[in-house]
């Protein structure tokens, strides 16, 4: 058996080094969100079923490694899927209740790992390329910008919009990224997707019976 084995691992072909760093990212994530900064190049190439001089030919060092997942946790590419497949929904409300559930799925992913490695003493500008540029950038993060245009094409010409689709997404998303803020000072509530496309288009008030 021992024979066979080897002999399979032979014949399997290489990863290309793309491949490679793509694998790893993916077996360090999970570790992030339970370790930090923390977790170690043991762990990870333990998780990845590879050597640990591995993570090193791959990566530069372990800073660059959880830059990479962090990038690869805050890409939005998979939202913005979902949203784009919420226009099969044949209303309004379902449409953004789609979509809500997508941007709220992203926010308590995002912050959780931010929260994770802040506590674990890790500020992801340090030793960045290019940190000065990003300081200069002015506005939302590009994934919210995303988003939020993504979000803006779910109006259609016939849901007679008292304001622009592009003001609406974005006080749409307001209310979602409250909605998932918890803790001290904030309450215990949240309203659900289906109740905050409610609230948004309809109020907080009952109407009149």
């Amino acid at each position: 058996m021992p024979e066979e084995t080897t002999q399979r691992r032979r014949r399997a072909p290489a990863m290309s080094p793309e491949d490679r760093r793509e694998a790893i990212v993916a077996a360090t994530v999970p570790l992030l969100f339970t370790h930090g900064a923390n977790v170690t190049t043991s762990q990870i190439a333990k998780a990845a079923g590879i050597a640990e001089g591995t993570v090193f030919r791959a990566f530069k060092d372990k800073p660059e490694l959880i830059r990479t997942c962090v990038q690869s946790v805050l890409a939005v590419n998979s939202e913005l899927e979902l949203i784009e497949q919420a226009r099969q929904a044949n209303t309004l409300a379902e449409r953004l209740s789609w979509a809500i559930s997508a941007v709220s799925g992203y926010l308590d992913r995002m912050w959780k790992l931010i929260s994770v490695l802040r506590d674990s003493g890790y500020d992801p500008h340090d030793g960045h390329d290019g940190h000065d540029k990003q300081r200069e950038h002015k506005g939302p993060p590009v994934e919210m910008q995303r988003i939020t245009e993504h979000v803006a094409s779910l109006f259609g010409p016939d849901d007679d919009l008292r304001v622009d689709p592009s003001l609406a997404a974005r006080l749409l998303l307001g209310l979602v990224f409250t909605n998932r803020m918890q803790g001290e000072g904030f309450g215990d509530s949240t309203a659900d997707a289906d109740q905050l496309v409610e609230l948004f288009l309809h109020g907080v008030l009952r109407g009149k019976q």
